[in-house]
């Protein structure tokens, strides 16, 4: 699952686009909300998550997904 982002609290300062290194932002700019154009290419490494200064980041990885230990949905 991609991240889901919280447009309330979401500022559009652009670091989770900068930090993705997948490109799951494509083509979103800084100052507008951005845009998941390619939510495939997510490996839920949760950069865009740490990186966001307004924890407008969030993931949902479904039970079957999760690695054992702690999921980066579960450090909320």
């Amino acid at each position: 699952m991609p991240p889901k982002i919280d447009s309330e609290k979401c500022d559009a300062c652009g670091r989770c686009v900068e930090v993705c290194s997948e490109d799951v932002f494509y083509g979103s700019t800084v100052k507008r909300h951005p845009v998941i154009s390619y939510p495939e290419e997510c490996w839920h490494c949760g950069a865009c998550d740490v990186e966001c200064p307004k924890d407008a980041i969030y993931f949902y990885i479904p039970l079957p997904m999760r690695a054992k230990g702690r999921s980066v949905a579960e450090t909320r």
